[in-house]
């Protein structure tokens, strides 16, 4: 009888918190304490998942290390449609452009479509965050450029650079809040929006007990690969954007899973008493100041 055998196709936020989506549509809800345990099937690769619907036409490998786990061609399809990569013009919904702030000296400035709602901002990670306005796509992605421009802040931050700084969260919220207050501040002082957007007043939305960061131990390291054979188990202690913070129980302590590492393999029910063995990378403190 062959083994029982499950494809992920990643993470998403719902009003209840994170779930894992499978193929097939089904979820599964994931609380915290809960384990979380899987194998990745022997003498198999990681393959591409496609794009936009279509499986791919070659079932082409990808790197175990690619969060995106879609090969060229399959990218360039998903790419050709998306607000992302600027390839989309013309979508009549409202945007609305935000603030969002993952820890000490981690601001980003973006834009999500209106009816998402909050949804971006949990996918990202994004600790805190305040909306700034509300227009239509090409005049908030202008307003975007501006105040990335003049408030010197990016409209992207690296995972990587998210994860180490979570160990240094700060645990009252109005000290979380304040450089979004005063960027916020900054912004609607500019003056010169375009004038299809409106300004939004600063209200702070505080993410870090959805996330339930002031529940766990610091993260020492994040898992870099799947590797065919290898296997991840560990208890749900937290979780952020796309990554879910494992309690170990060894001596490594709590590890960062990217869920998006999962998408293209080909995952079996955990042996007992599985371990982490697949690659991880420690991380390393921050020593800001000294380069």
């Amino acid at each position: 009888m062959a083994a029982q055998m499950w494809t992920c196709t990643g993470l998403r936020w719902s009003p209840a918190g994170p779930e894992l989506v499978w193929s097939g549509g089904r979820r599964s809800a994931l609380t915290w304490g809960k384990r979380v345990a899987f194998g990745v099937r022997e003498d198999t690769v990681r393959r591409c998942v496609g794009a936009r619907g279509n499986t791919c036409p070659t079932g082409a490998p990808v790197p175990a290390r690619s969060t995106g786990a879609r090969c060229e061609e399959c990218g360039r399809l998903d790419r050709a449609h998306s607000v992302a990569a600027d390839t989309i013009a013309d979508d009549p919904r409202p945007y609305r452009v935000y603030l969002a702030w993952f820890g000490p000296g981690l601001v980003k400035v973006g834009i999500t479509a209106e009816e998402r709602g909050s949804a971006r901002l949990l996918e990202q990670g994004a600790v805190c965050f305040s909306w700034l306005g509300t227009g239509p796509l090409m005049a908030a992605r202008r307003t975007e450029e501006l105040l990335r421009a003049a408030l010197g802040v990016p409209d992207r931050i690296p995972y990587a650079a998210k994860r180490t700084v979570r160990a240094a969260l700060p645990a009252d919220p109005e000290e979380r809040a304040a450089q979004v207050r005063e960027l916020h501040a900054r912004a609607v002082s500019l003056g010169n929006w375009p004038e299809s957007v409106a300004p939004e007043p600063c209200q702070v939305t505080d993410h870090l007990a959805d996330f339930y960061l002031q529940h766990a131990a610091p993260a020492t390291g994040a898992v870099t690969e799947l590797v065919a054979g290898g296997h991840v188990a560990g208890a749900l202690v937290a979780a952020a954007g796309p990554d879910l913070h494992l309690d170990t129980g060894g001596p490594r302590g709590v590890l960062v899973l990217d869920t998006r590492l999962l998408p293209g393999w080909e995952l079996i029910p955990a042996q007992r008493n599985s371990e982490i063995t697949v690659p991880v990378k420690d991380f390393v403190a921050r020593q800001d100041g000294l380069f």
